[in-house]
């Protein structure tokens, strides 16, 4: 009884974890498509986090519409700092992860910034609820992924503004001898990129937790990226991302079971990135032509 439990506890919770950095990773899949690494994942991750419990608290009170405002104001707030990363790497040619860690140390100091001049200090104030849990215990945040996936499938896949973003990656002197706009391409991507990791940071903060603080994403941008370099396709990254969402919900769960209570909180904590690490270097050992390396675009 007590491993059943257990197992209908660890699914949704995997689930609710494994979301956001499915969100996350399917823009960071976009943004490789293109050419441009988006190291500044985390970041921009934080500052939609931080968005998101922000004007939820605001708005709590004073709308029946404050979650879905919260998410989609995340979404542009994060989207206005990936145009930065954009600049950056397509207009002034700078290499993608200098730029990249730029964008991640701004965005937290932005973050902290904002949240002392709102709450007088270096986090934001807690809500009384963020979003609701739907059946089974399971998050809406799953069907937001979903879609998010599916949408991404069909842009990537089945439309020619696909195929041109893989060839302005891939080879944007031959793509831009094709009549493609490959700095418009990168714009774009870099910016789909934005939009969705201040929408995965949102998810994390909306349901994870009651209010933002400098440790709301905790290194999940960093596993967004991981899975993209693990997946390559989205079936991949779907399943990356899951395994990881239920070794994240092994470490809150796992010590309710008897004779795990005497594993340290801290080795528990350590067990998705290990487990990030070492999916890496047993299945990651080719990467895409384009990924980290800083080309001369036209």
């Amino acid at each position: 009884m007590e491993y059943f439990q257990f197992l209908v506890t660890t699914i949704p919770s995997a689930l609710m974890i494994a979301s956001p950095i499915l969100i996350a990773a399917a823009g960071g899949m976009i943004c490789q498509r293109s050419g441009i690494v988006n190291i500044a994942i985390e970041g921009l991750m934080t500052i939609g986090a931080m968005t998101a419990a922000t004007s939820h608290f605001i708005l709590e009170t004073k709308t029946g519409f404050s979650i879905p405002l919260a998410l989609l104001l995340a979404a542009v707030s994060s989207g206005v700092f990936s145009f930065f990363h954009a600049f950056a790497c397509v207009t002034l040619k700078a290499d993608e992860i200098i730029s990249g860690t730029g964008i991640n140390l701004l965005s937290n100091g932005a973050a902290v910034f904002i949240c002392q001049l709102i709450f007088r200090m270096d986090r934001s104030r807690n809500y009384s609820m963020g979003m609701k849990q739907g059946l089974f215990g399971i998050y809406p945040t799953i069907i937001i992924a979903l879609a998010v996936l599916a949408a991404v499938w069909f842009l990537l896949y089945k439309r020619p503004w696909g195929q041109r973003l893989h060839a302005a990656g891939e080879n944007p002197q031959a793509a831009a001898h094709t009549g493609v706009n490959v700095n418009k391409m990168q714009y774009t991507a870099v910016l789909l990129s934005g939009l969705l990791a201040g929408l995965a940071g949102a998810c994390i903060v909306l349901t994870q937790y009651n209010q933002f603080t400098v440790n709301t994403v905790s290194g999940k941008g960093f596993i967004a990226l991981a899975a993209v370099s693990f997946g390559r396709r989205l079936p991949g990254i779907f399943v990356f991302c899951f395994i990881i969402g239920i070794f994240f919900s092994l470490t809150v769960n796992v010590t309710d079971i008897m004779g795990f209570q005497l594993i340290s909180r801290d080795m528990l904590n350590m067990l998705p990135f290990f487990i990030t690490l070492l999916i890496l270097v047993v299945f990651g050992r080719k990467s895409q032509k384009a990924l980290g390396r800083v080309i001369t675009r036209t």
